[in-house]
C-alpha cells in the first residue's frame, strides 16, 4: 500500500486546493450524471456550504498526501435526526458528504485509509451510523462502499419534469 500521511485541515484555510478537489469530483460525477451541476455555476454556494458544515456541525476534512503532493481528500460531518425519521437509531450520525482522489493515486488504498480515519474519528464520539450517497451507476464506489461494510437502505427515485 502507499506511503500516505492524512491531515485534518480548516477548509476555509485551504480553500483553494478543497475547491480543486470539488471541482474534479463534480467533473467526474457530471460525466455519471449529465444533470450534475457545472463546479463554476455552485463552487461559491457549494464550499459555504461544507465551511458552515465544518464549523457548526462538528464537520472534519482529511487531505491524504503522498510524499507532500495531495493525493485526495474526504469530508464528513455529523447530522442530528429530526422528526422525519423512520429507523430506531436516534443518536447523532455521520454524514459523509464529499471525497476525491486523485487519478493517478486511486487503486493504491488512499480512499480506504481516509474512509478509515473519517469513521474511527467520530465512532470515537459515540456515532453508530454512518450515512453517505453515490450515485446508482459509480460501480465502483458501490464496491468499495460494501467491502467496507455499507449496504443499500434506500434507492432515490428521480423524475425530472420539463
Amino acid at each position: 500500500m502507499l506511503a500516505i500521511d492524512i491531515k485534518e485541515v480548516k477548509i476555509a484555510d485551504h480553500y483553494a486546493q478543497i475547491a480543486e478537489f470539488m471541482h474534479h469530483l463534480h467533473k467526474h460525477e457530471h460525466g455519471l450524471f449529465d444533470k450534475t451541476a457545472n463546479w463554476k455555476d455552485i463552487e461559491d454556494t457549494y464550499m459555504r456550504h461544507v465551511i458552515t458544515m465544518q464549523e457548526h456541525c462538528e464537520g472534519i476534512c482529511l487531505i491524504a498526501y503522498h510524499d507532500n503532493d495531495p493525493a485526495g481528500f474526504i469530508f464528513g460531518y455529523i447530522e442530528e435526526q429530526d422528526d422525519s425519521r423512520i429507523e430506531i437509531y436516534e443518536g447523532k450520525e455521520l454524514y459523509v458528504s464529499d471525497g476525491y482522489i486523485v487519478e493517478k493515486y486511486r487503486r493504491q488504498g488512499v480512499y480506504h485509509k481516509l474512509n478509515t480515519y473519517l469513521e474511527q474519528h467520530f465512532l470515537a464520539k459515540g456515532v453508530k451510523r454512518i450515512t453517505r450517497f453515490t450515485l446508482i451507476n459509480n460501480t465502483g464506489m458501490r464496491r468499495l462502499l460494501e467491502e467496507e461494510g455499507y449496504f443499500v437502505t434506500r434507492l432515490l427515485y428521480e423524475k425530472w419534469v420539463e
